[in-house]
């Protein structure tokens, strides 16, 4: 675009003309890395590198805290019960499970593996960086050991300490969601729209324009499909889906109690 754009912009205008279109060729190279980036289906490699990495560094903040319980063993079964994992993709998870239980686990390198194949794409790390809070919060409370590696792999992937705050009280809000089995029955209560609030991002003192910005906003980044197309493991969907349903519930409680149509 750029050698182009100099050639035919200097036969046009010399020098200026010739300035002028290579100018005008890297804006043209720039949107075409972006759309080659984000466009082109994932790799089976890369969706591997993902899956591995997901249950690794899962094993790894379960052993945080020492040895690995046997209820974190339960609560490791029962995310790959939640993202329907069977036959072969259980045995594959379970064995990157038990590799990030080793005391020479590298995380770094394999937070940086992952990085890398998921071409930085925020949104996709985003997503990671949240399925390890719902992995450390499986147990009800996130301990100092596992704090210090969920700000490693925030640091890794590019998170500041602000941004894992807030992700964080968003998959906590999240939790609160998964294990309150009767709210699609039941009322919100003033605690329940507090956590609705939360997961979306926002605060009860936010106007109606922004919580409907947000929550439109919390919908775009993790639609299942969206994900899919940069990278998200087949293997992954079933809690993509999870999550967007949780956004939706969440949106519907709060468009209710505050009447907005």
């Amino acid at each position: 675009g750029k050698v182009l754009g100099a050639f035919f912009g200097f036969l046009l205008g010399n020098i200026f003309g010739a300035l002028l279109g290579l100018w005008i060729g890297h804006r043209f190279d720039r949107g075409m890395g972006i759309r080659g980036a984000f466009q082109r289906a994932p790799s089976q490699q890369q969706q591997a590198v993902f899956f591995h990495a997901t249950f690794a560094v899962m094993g790894h903040i379960a052993k945080a805290s020492g040895q690995v319980t046997e209820h974190e063993s339960r609560v490791a079964s029962s995310l790959m019960d939640r993202r329907r994992l069977s036959g072969e993709q259980r045995v594959r998870a379970q064995e990157s499970f038990r590799q990030g239980k080793e005391n020479d686990f590298p995380l770094r390198e394999t937070l940086a593996e992952f990085r890398q194949a998921s071409l930085g794409q925020r949104d996709i790390l985003r997503f990671f960086l949240e399925v390890q809070l719902q992995a450390a919060f499986a147990d009800g409370k996130v301990e100092a050991n596992e704090r210090a590696i969920l700000q490693t792999i925030a640091d890794e992937l590019g998170f500041s300490r602000i941004e894992l705050a807030r992700i964080l009280a968003m998959a906590e809000a999240q939790m609160n969601f998964f294990h309150r089995q009767q709210y699609r029955q039941e009322a919100p209560s003033q605690d329940r729209l507090k956590d609705a609030y939360q997961l979306l991002g926002v605060s009860e003192s936010d106007s109606d324009q922004d919580i409907k910005r947000a929550y439109r906003k919390e919908m775009s980044k993790h639609h299942p499909d969206k994900l899919a197309a940069k990278g998200l493991p087949p293997e992954m969907m079933e809690m993509a889906k999870e999550k967007t349903q949780e956004i939706q519930q969440a949106w519907e409680w709060i468009r209710e109690a505050r009447g907005i149509r």
